[in-house]
């Protein structure tokens, strides 16, 4: 859904895709169940074929351009998937969300407050320098300068020094025992650049003038702003088993739904993530492939003001009472997907007990679609006539339906409300400059995790975080999250988060609308992708190959 990203943000968390293609035009109510369709038949793939071969060079559609490629404000998906292809992090996070060894060949914790990391020997940037310990402190101590503003801070906010401790060991002391940090390192905040690099480059790092240079298994040879990026195989790539099997990848920028999939039906571009939905039947057609894979999004709509009517909580629960979500899936979503109570994925409990996974996710409260009881709790609060503002983009349809769903929602139940139409990169402020947020009470979100733990979701709606957009506040919640932090055992620290997410769900600081699976399209040339959200993290590129 959204294209830029904030500069002193939370981390690998996000919004956005461009899901759906269509028109679809919704009037005085809220849309109804789609009793009439056909859910889509769809299954989870972990891997697509094996390549016969290497190929030349293939292309690739994406949404939007990337806001940046310099690591420290890459927070979006347009920039990341890009990212993930040419720079590397201290730990790999894989397409299954384990987390490997990166560039840190191991690490270890000493003590509760440090953590210590082993740079793995014979790597070198694609400019042939070999990475050292003080290119990692150079690296990860951006994110620690007021200067630089990265929208991974929150990764370090604990962190009290980054040393280099030996030849190739760096030592991250923090000031708790913190759980996250080194979660975190498998994404972008783990990633290491060339410090002689950020030096030379300055304010140009990461834009389409000053480029990258990193150790992945593509180098960022050209960035034709507004147009596309072109990556070139870098043949002295230290991993061999992701030694890229194409010598060339092409990211050509289509920001309309409609002609990305004319783009790959046609033959014009070979493949694209974030398919949009209206789409899939009619790239399912040809003689490439559509694949659905793990995903750790979840579609929410984000309380962004308290102090207005949706400060009540029983306001909050009778606007999603009053959405009927079952037909919201349908109409944004084509039925790919289901409607969701909690705001994780199942995917992100994997290192949780069965039984601590099932705490999370049994009897959470439903919020069925009843307007009427919705109606009567807007009455008990007091709220009947209030207003409420829901901010949009044209960015893809999915957007058209949830804002016009909303307001006709909050209309059915007694408030009024209205559609606040943005520009897509004043959209995406919303989620970086709390000014932008003025006067607007909800916005949509496709929110993904970027570590295998879902205390990433529930830190960011702790008091004062940078993306609690709407300054909710619970001392439980916070005393319990603050705990989880310090707990280095996964299953307890999943029990806390359980927790976490039944309170969540009880007083809804954001609503949850649904999830859904991670689309790709492979075109007849290629395959060999993974179908997974890690491709915003992992080398997806590398593994395509000639089909």
């Amino acid at each position: 859904m959204t294209i830029i990203r904030s500069r002193a943000g939370r981390r690998g968390v996000l919004l956005v895709a461009a899901l759906s293609a269509g028109a679809l035009a919704l009037t005085g109510c809220t849309p109804e169940p789609a009793t009439s369709q056909t859910a889509p038949e769809w299954e989870l793939t972990a891997r697509t074929a094996a390549p016969s071969g290497d190929i030349d060079s293939f292309s690739w559609a994406s949404y939007a351009e990337p806001y940046s490629l310099d690591y420290a404000y890459a927070f979006d998906y347009a920039d990341n998937q890009v990212l993930a292809n040419v720079c590397e992090s201290l730990l790999r996070l894989n397409p299954d969300y384990t987390l490997t060894p990166g560039l840190a060949e191991s690490f270890e914790r000493p003590t509760p407050t440090t953590w210590v990391y082993t740079i793995r020997d014979g790597v070198t940037f694609h400019d042939g320098t070999p990475l050292t310990a003080a290119d990692v402190v150079a690296s990860m101590s951006r994110h620690l300068d007021p200067a630089v503003g990265s929208s991974w801070y929150s990764v370090y906010q604990n962190v009290t020094s980054i040393e280099q401790t030996g030849d190739r060991e760096v030592t991250v002391t923090t000031a708790i025992p913190d759980s996250q940090f080194n979660l975190g390192m498998g994404g972008s905040a783990g990633v290491v650049e060339s410090a002689a690099t950020l030096e030379e480059k300055g304010a140009d790092y990461g834009n389409s003038t000053g480029l990258v240079n990193c150790t992945g298994p593509f180098e960022l040879t050209e960035w034709k702003s507004g147009e596309s990026i072109t990556l070139t195989r870098y043949d002295d790539y230290w991993d061999d088993a992701l030694k890229a099997k194409s010598g060339e990848v092409e990211f050509v920028f289509l920001n309309d739904a409609t002609a990305r999939v004319n783009a790959m039906t046609s033959g014009d571009v070979d493949g694209g993530w974030m398919l949009p939905v209206d789409g899939i039947a009619q790239l399912q057609a040809t003689s490439g492939e559509v694949s659905f894979g793990l995903s750790t999004a979840a579609s929410d709509l984000i309380v962004s003001n308290l102090e207005g009517p949706l400060g009540d909580v029983r306001v909050r629960k009778a606007l999603l009472m009053a959405l009927n979500r079952d037909g919201i899936l349908e109409a944004a979503a084509k039925g790919y997907g289901e409607v969701s109570n909690a705001l994780t994925t199942e995917s992100v409990w994997g290192e949780a007990s069965e039984a601590t996974r099932a705490a999370a996710f049994d009897g959470l409260e439903e919020y069925p679609y009843d307007v009427e009881a919705a109606k009567k709790l807007v009455e008990e609060a007091g709220a009947t006539g209030q207003k409420i503002v829901i901010a949009t983009a044209p960015i893809s349809n999915d957007f058209a339906v949830i804002s016009q769903a909303t307001v006709a929602a909050a209309k059915s139940i007694g408030l009024d409300a209205e559609i606040e139409t943005v520009t897509p990169n004043a959209y995406t402020a919303l989620f970086s400059d709390p000014s932008a947020r003025e006067g607007i009470d909800l916005f949509y979100t496709i929110w993904y995790l970027s570590s295998p733990d879902p205390l990433e979701m529930y830190a960011v709606l702790r008091t004062g975080e940078f993306s609690n957009y709407g300054n909710w506040s619970d001392p439980e919640f916070d005393a319990i999250a603050n705990e989880a932090v310090g707990i280095d055992d996964a299953e307890a620290r999943a029990q806390k988060s359980a927790e976490l997410q039944r309170i969540a769900n009880e007083q809804l600081p954001w609503l949850p609308l649904f999830t859904g699976p991670t689309t790709v399209y492979q075109g007849e040339r290629i395959t060999g992708v993974a179908p997974s959200i890690a491709y915003l993290y992992y080398p997806w590129a590398a593994e395509i190959g000639a089909r």
